[in-house]
């Protein structure tokens, strides 16, 4: 489909990029094959996959893979190694020409995007996936240490995306959030979105469970890494308290350092026949994982968006989530679920029952009409719209004579 202006020529830069699992990867992707879809010209600039560099076009987007080594404690994630970055992001800069750059982080590939990018006058948007919480556990940071960590780890940022010039976010909250770490220029939500075209209400449960080897019985779905930050425990422990009245299992696609650990709650629990771990579930089989279900739960406090939730909300699963950060944004009490105050699992567990019980269908409902609100065109839309400001702008400003957009 190409958009009826003139196409855009973008390069997006990345530090973590399918084949990585998580949030910010996947929202990237989906980025890059949506503006193509559209027209436009995308390149992705991400660590390679392999550790050696390369180029690769893979559907309509070209992705230069910069030289790699894995991340400490993270096996199944790459790093772009920061020696002879920079020369090779210049020398990209110039065979593409871009109109607008957009990085999804502060790190150390984006970062040194950022810098090349403005010292050849191209412009910049930053959109901001980060929270220090969900990097401690990987880091293997000491809970004595972490407010101290989290604290620089902000600063950096925030001097960071003081350089870009526009900054986006997926949430309200989440620009709230930067702004209390002391960010002091316009920030602009823009949801992540979510394909309504392939997460849809679904009416056959029995199939999709049967796909994953799954009871047919009433199925409580979590999509996401099985890691500290996500608090998967304490969906397991409210599921071993309402397990007595309500024939309810749990199904959790993903993987992550914490799923002996859940593994192991699950059998002291007794209900570790009722714990499913699925695995790593492929993107494009995702679907089914939610279909398969009839509420979802989240736990985790440190969700920027949860774009998980979203895909949950648009295959029509009421949703159960912790009353944190940007989760009270995708759930209204008793319209669509229900919030739960973080660490309760006892009234995770009534919300789970109240979820599960008659008025499902009703919640479910709504949900759908909540996704509704984020469909994935319309961010599209809002992003080209940004990156055709910022090239009529750039255009109009010579080299050395920039400053920040507000």
């Amino acid at each position: 489909m190409f958009h009826p202006e003139s196409p855009l020529n973008v390069l997006i830069a990345s530090d973590t990029y399918p084949p990585d699992v998580n949030g910010a990867g996947y929202f990237t992707h989906r980025l890059a094959e949506g503006l193509a879809e559209r027209g436009h010209r995308v390149h992705v600039v991400c660590p390679s996959a392999e550790g050696e560099p390369y180029v690769t076009v893979n559907g309509r987007v070209t992705e230069h893979r910069l030289r790699s080594v894995p991340i400490p404690f993270q096996s199944d994630m790459r790093a772009a190694l920061p020696l002879g970055m920079g020369g090779h992001i210049s020398r990209i800069l110039r065979r593409l020409d871009p109109d607008v750059v957009h990085i999804q982080s502060h790190f150390t590939l984006s970062r040194s995007t950022l810098r090349r990018a403005r010292s050849v006058a191209v412009p910049v948007v930053l959109t901001n996936h980060f929270m220090p919480d969900n990097l401690y556990a990987h880091a293997r940071v000491p809970r004595s240490m972490r407010r101290a960590a989290g604290a620089a780890a902000w600063r950096d940022m925030v001097r960071v995306a003081m350089e870009a010039d526009h900054v986006t976010t997926p949430t309200p909250r989440a620009a709230a959030l930067l702004r209390e770490k002391g960010f002091a220029r316009d920030i602009e939500a823009i949801s992540c979105g979510i394909d309504l075209e392939r997460f849809h209400p679904c009416s056959d449960r029995s199939g999709p469970r049967a796909r994953f080897g799954l009871p047919d019985r009433a199925t409580v779905v979590f999509v996401g890494r099985l890691d500290e930050e996500k608090r998967i425990d304490e969906t397991i422990r409210a599921l071993a308290r309402i397990a007595p009245e309500r024939d309810v299992q749990l199904a959790l696609a993903g993987t992550g350092q914490r799923e002996g650990e859940l593994r192991e709650l699950a059998a002291r629990l007794g209900v570790a026949d009722r714990v499913f771990f699925l695995g790593f579930v492929p993107d494009e089989d995702l679907p089914s994982v939610y279909a398969a279900g009839d509420a979802f739960a989240i736990a985790g406090v440190a969700e920027l968006q949860s774009i998980a939730t979203l895909e949950a909300m648009a295959t029509g699963l009421p949703v159960v989530a912790a009353d944190a950060m940007a989760l009270p944004h995708l759930v209204s009490e008793g319209h669509n679920g229900y919030l739960f105050p973080p660490g309760d699992d006892a009234v995770l567990a009534e919300r789970l029952l109240a979820v599960l019980g008659p008025d499902r269908e009703k919640l479910g409902e709504a949900s759908r009409e909540v996704a509704l609100e984020h469909d994935h065109h319309r961010s599209l839309e809002r992003f080209e719209q940004v990156y055709r400001r910022l090239r009529e702008w750039g255009a109009a400003v010579l080299p050395g004579e920039r400053s920040l957009v507000a």
